[in-house]
């Protein structure tokens, strides 16, 4: 029997699948990739008897590799938190799937394990911008940990997997993983692994001031939309870069349109005090799609750009 751990390359995949294996450990063939590479599936091919574990990518984005697995006899464990379309029913097929705003994976993992490994629930949680869930789980830990330096743990984590293709990154999804899963706890990991650490910080500080002096397309009660360059560093800091605006101005949605070759890579986060409509907005669109709290759009052409921001107004005024 083979086996196949197939994990989003954000906080929140990775995060979840810490949980898992430092509970659980076993061999498996890792499949994951930058953050809005999410048909992982398409890569897994297993046989009868074969169980594959997928984490924090979305069923409807998965339906038919989905159903090609569950065909050949394939056993698939499936957590995630997006939306997914009408849920498949097989016999080899255990779902865990929660689309409520303040639910990510990691905190599904969390309940799963019964707290197993709920520090790295925390981190997870902070890292899909769900301070509140974060904190939450962090109460059910026996010492209270340092939840702001969690918090920028997760944020890192999640920096690290915004871009085109992994050569932006600062590492390889894989490799972050298998670089965390010796550390159970956060904090020693931070101890022991400084570089790992510092390399993150040192690049999220550098993006996000390069991104102070980024283009303002709206600036409006309702909505504010900001437009990144063509760049590595523009790429790796859209993701996180929503998130802050997200926090700093809660009643407010945001987007952050970032230009690419094919027109624009686009990053919306719905207002924090009332976290809907972000996929709504998205999947107007042909390669949009996400959760109610926070989508994007893999390539939104150039001339659909004023039609986009019509939709966000449409949606938050």
């Amino acid at each position: 029997m083979r086996r196949f751990d197939v994990f989003n390359g954000d906080a929140d995949g990775i995060c979840a699948l810490l949980q898992l294996r430092q509970h659980t450990p076993r061999s498996a063939t890792l499949i994951t990739g930058v953050k809005r590479d999410i048909a992982l599936l398409n890569r897994v091919w297993a046989a009868a008897g074969d169980f594959v574990t997928v984490l924090d990518v979305a069923v409807e984005k998965n339906q038919p590799a989905l159903d090609r697995l569950l065909s050949l006899g394939a056993k698939v464990f499936y957590v995630d938190h997006h939306n997914s379309g009408e849920l498949p029913s097989a016999p080899g097929l255990e779902l865990l799937v929660n689309t409520a705003p303040e639910v990510c994976t990691s905190a599904l993992v969390n309940g799963y394990l019964s707290g197993a490994g709920a520090s790295w629930a925390v981190v997870g949680c902070f890292g899909d911008n769900l301070d509140g869930t974060a904190e939450r789980i962090a109460q059910t830990l026996a010492i209270t940990p340092d939840l702001k330096l969690w918090r920028e743990l997760g944020i890192l984590i999640n920096y690290n997997a915004y871009g085109a293709q992994v050569s932006d990154l600062h590492f390889d999804p894989e490799s972050l993983y298998l670089r965390l899963l010796p550390f159970g706890d956060p904090d020693v990991c931070m101890e022991e692994d400084p570089d790992l650490y510092m390399t993150l910080q040192s690049g999220y500080r550098e993006d996000m001031s390069r991104a102070e002096a980024a283009d303002l397309l709206i600036n409006e009660d309702a909505v504010k939309v900001i437009k990144l360059p063509d760049e590595p560093w523009a790429r790796r800091v859209s993701g996180v870069l929503g998130n802050k605006l997200a926090l700093d101005a809660p009643h407010r949605a945001h987007a952050v349109v970032t230009e690419i070759p094919e027109g624009f890579l686009v990053s919306v986060r719905a207002p924090v005090k009332n976290r809907v409509g972000a996929d709504t907005v998205c999947k107007q669109f042909p390669t949009g799609g996400g959760r109610a709290a926070a989508a994007g759009i893999n390539q939104l052409p150039q001339e659909a750009l004023a039609v986009f921001i019509d939709a966000l107004r449409h949606q938050y005024n």
